[in-house]
């Protein structure tokens, strides 16, 4: 900092010296105020100060403070927003301390996950207490694509391929089950990854929800396809009613050819109930047939309704991404 105090001034005749050092605590020294922080600690660099002979004082401190700043995390985890540092003098309602700024550079722009792009001052002509740093910082998305998006998109598409698989013998369910397992595991890793969600919820939490949901849905459709391809329909109850009148024919198919055994004159009686239970047979085959083909249908209708949804969201996510839903104030710490 530097400033001129006319007290500190001095004469040629009465000093030789252009230049001196005072002790810091033994002068005036401005007090700076963050009008935005938490916590704020200032440190002089030296114990002592540089005072010219016009007065003018060059003092350097480092200040280290932590400032309210709420981050627009909408588009998580390709987030870009800026944070006000207001820098200021302490001010009365008519008088006080009036602050200008200089040169203003950075150091050290990256700290982990986060990185400062640029600095920039605002200030205000009618109200010079109003001036602050605009401090522009962003994520590194390469983490968080890695871990959370990338495998997100890649059990989706494995859940459309599935539809390849035969419905038969319960392998596409299989897989299915092993895909939402799989997902669950991706959204606990979402839970410890992600950040606070504040005023703006990140938009890859409704994301997470929509896979979850798709998932679930494509896992119970082709449960029911299965189960309508090899039973030809959707409930127990008549699963064993068809099961008991498998076993009745079988029962009297036995009970014609012991009669047959016992008695040759029902012969051709005992003939006929095999051939009626052969036809019988063939039917229910030819039912099922017809079922399996009705369900394979329904599955391509189902799998083409999946790739549309998943293009239109696709679309939807990336148009919403662009758009600027979520607006956050971060200078309402000024009442006026």
């Amino acid at each position: 900092m530097e400033w001129t105090d006319p007290d500190l001034a001095w004469s040629a005749q009465q000093y030789k010296f252009t230049e001196l050092m005072l002790p810091v605590d033994k002068i005036w020294t401005p007090d700076l105020t963050v009008d935005n922080a938490v916590e704020t600690e200032v440190k002089p660099v030296s114990s002592d100060i540089l005072v010219s002979q016009d007065g003018t004082v060059q003092h350097s401190i480092q200040m280290y403070t932590t400032v309210v700043c709420g981050i627009n995390l909408f588009n998580y985890p390709f987030v870009t927003d800026a944070c006000p540092v207001a820098l200021n003098g302490w001010s009365q309602s008519s008088c006080g301390l009036r602050f200008q700024y200089g040169n203003i550079s950075t150091v050290g722009t990256s700290r982990g996950e986060w990185r400062t792009l640029s600095v920039e001052l605002h200030g205000n002509e009618n109200r010079l207490d109003r001036n602050y740093l605009s401090v522009t910082m962003s994520i590194n998305p390469f983490n968080t694509v890695v871990t959370l998006i990338l495998p997100s998109v890649l059990i989706m598409v494995a859940d459309l391929v599935s539809f390849a698989l035969p419905l038969e013998g319960g392998k596409r369910s299989s897989f299915k089950i092993t895909l939402v397992l799989s997902f669950t595991m991706s959204l606990l890793i979402l839970t410890d990854s992600l950040p606070d969600t504040g005023l703006c919820s990140p938009l890859i939490r409704y994301h997470f929800c929509f896979c979850l949901v798709v998932l679930v849905v494509s896992l119970l459709a082709s449960m029911i396809f299965t189960r309508l391809s090899v039973d030809g329909s959707l409930f127990c109850c008549t699963l064993l009613k068809l099961e008991a009148t498998n076993d009745t024919k079988q029962d009297i198919s036995l009970n014609g050819v012991a009669t047959v055994c016992a008695d040759v004159s029902t012969e051709v009686a005992s003939l006929q109930k095999v051939v009626t239970f052969l036809e019988n047979m063939e039917t229910a085959n030819e039912g099922s047939k017809k079922m399996q083909l009705f369900a394979n249908r329904f599955d391509k209708i189902c799998f083409w309704i999946y790739f549309c949804i998943d293009v239109i969201y696709t679309m939807c996510f990336i148009a919403i991404t662009r758009t600027e839903f979520c607006k956050i104030n971060n200078l309402d710490f000024w009442s006026s």
